[in-house]
């Protein structure tokens, strides 16, 4: 009967994610950046008003003055004063003329207040532009004795404040308030980082730093908490190796005994067998405890060559399965390499290669024909252990994940402790990587692991993102 293929799932990739200090600074500057354009438009709405009114007020003032002074003054000096105003006060007299082109005033209420205020004091007849035959200004009619005259401002000296200006001032403000909300974000979430570096080395099993224990008073307590923490888990760990070299020597050397003692006495052979099998199968439940109690190797910096791995595991483990009656083949690919140690790697392939051998026997010849494969998919390295027995019913894949659960009578003819797909989930959650089981009954079981890979560069590992 034709295995069905197992079915491909894509490797995830990967997703920009903001740290909490990213994230924190965001949102300050997001702040900042509404309240401060809610403070321009408040100031901008409130300078306008007072702005327009001294304005009219100056327009007004040049007005009367220009006017007298042309008035008063004998025509022989006239053109003196008009070159005196033009020159130091920027302001210039010119004639008025049926035939001007004119240009209004930009409809805003700056603008409109303006001459609203300027008509109101010299009078609804004058005419107040923004350009006349194309020359730009600020352009105020006036008359004198039924003569029409223009007085001409610059467009800066009566209009708001200019928008660089504003700018300049703005982004400055902006700039210091941002260096201090990243000063105040750094020294919040220094602690945390500090925090998640450590526990990070503790998930790897190592020894982590010590946190400072001064500072704020919550920072402190949390501190000095963790380092408790810390120092509890290490010696629960010395303790924990310490028991396991005990129930080694303590149980394993009355099993070699009760053999010894089983091979010297007068039973027949089939009790011998069954008294061995028996001793063997607690011998294996012993292991398997220990295996799951032991903790997992530090992550190397580097990967390591997991091809070559998995080749020297392949030649062991097909010795022992062919000495056992079955098969197993493999279809490695070259130069895969990830961060996970060696010795995890033999640990987490062999425990899914014995599970094969046990449980995965194909029912026609009561033997395992197992297939290992090792390939790259993405960015993750594909690694698969694929037996021919009865597979299992895919509402039992959660709950054999778990410790000390085992499959049904009908995939497991043998006994044992149900600890290796537990052992093989642990040691990969130390690496980032998952299992998964695909079951197609009654065409065998797949066993998948997917951890991260690594390349080669430049004789270097770097992580492929």
């Amino acid at each position: 009967m034709a295995i069905p293929a197992p079915k491909q799932r894509k490797p995830n990739k990967s997703r920009f994610r903001l740290g909490l200090f990213s994230r924190s600074f965001l949102l300050l500057a997001g702040l900042m950046l509404v309240s401060l354009g809610a403070w321009l438009q408040v100031f901008f709405s409130m300078e306008e008003g007072p702005r327009a009114t001294q304005m009219a007020q100056r327009v007004t003032t040049a007005v009367s003055i220009t006017r007298s002074a042309l008035v008063y003054a004998p025509r022989s000096v006239r053109p003196a004063l008009l070159l005196d105003l033009a020159t130091k006060e920027s302001l210039r007299v010119q004639p008025r003329e049926k035939t001007d082109v004119l240009e209004p005033l930009p409809n805003s209420n700056y603008w409109n207040h303006v001459a609203a205020e300027i008509k109101d004091r010299l009078g609804p007849e004058t005419h107040i532009m923004w350009a006349v035959n194309q020359a730009p200004g600020v352009w105020v009619s006036f008359e004198i004795n039924n003569d029409q005259y223009w007085l001409v401002f610059d467009r800066e000296q009566l209009g708001l404040t200019a928008g660089a200006e504003w700018f300049g001032w703005g982004a400055t403000a902006l700039l210091l308030a941002l260096i201090g909300a990243a000063v105040s974000v750094r020294f919040v979430n220094r602690p945390l980082a500090q925090l998640a570096k450590v526990a990070q080395q503790l998930a790897r099993g190592e020894t982590p730093s010590l946190l400072p224990e001064k500072g704020p008073a919550e920072i402190r307590d949390m501190n000095m908490a963790f380092n408790r923490m810390a120092r509890d888990i290490r010696q629960t760990e010395a303790d924990r190796e310490i028991m396991l070299a005990g129930i080694s020597h303590d149980l394993r050397t009355p099993l070699a005994r009760m053999r010894l003692e089983i091979e010297m006495s007068n039973v027949t052979d089939e009790t011998r067998q069954a008294i061995d099998e028996d001793l063997g199968q607690i011998d294996h439940s012993i292991g398997q405890l220990m295996e799951y109690a032991r903790p997992a190797g530090a992550v190397p910096e580097q990967g390591i060559d997991v091809s070559s791995v998995l080749r020297d595991l392949y030649e062991r483990e097909r010795s022992h399965t062919e000495s056992l009656g079955g098969a197993l083949t493999a279809s490695i690919e070259p130069n895969l390499y990830a961060k996970i140690s060696a010795h995890d790697l033999k640990r987490i392939v062999s425990n899914l290669i014995e599970n094969a051998r046990r449980y995965g026997r194909t029912p026609a010849d009561d033997r395992a024909h197992i297939e290992l494969a090792a390939r790259q998919q993405g960015n993750i390295l594909a690694i698969e252990v694929k037996d021919h027995g009865t597979g299992i019913a895919p509402t039992d894949i959660q709950r054999l994940l778990r410790p000390f659960s085992r499959g049904e009578s009908a995939r497991t003819g043998v006994s044992g402790a149900g600890l290796g797909l537990a052992i093989v989930e642990r040691l990969l959650g130390q690496v980032g990587g998952q299992l998964e089981l695909i079951s197609h009954p009654p065409g065998g079981l797949v066993a998948r692991i997917e951890i991260p890979k690594v390349r080669v560069r430049n004789f270097q590992l770097d992580t492929d993102t």
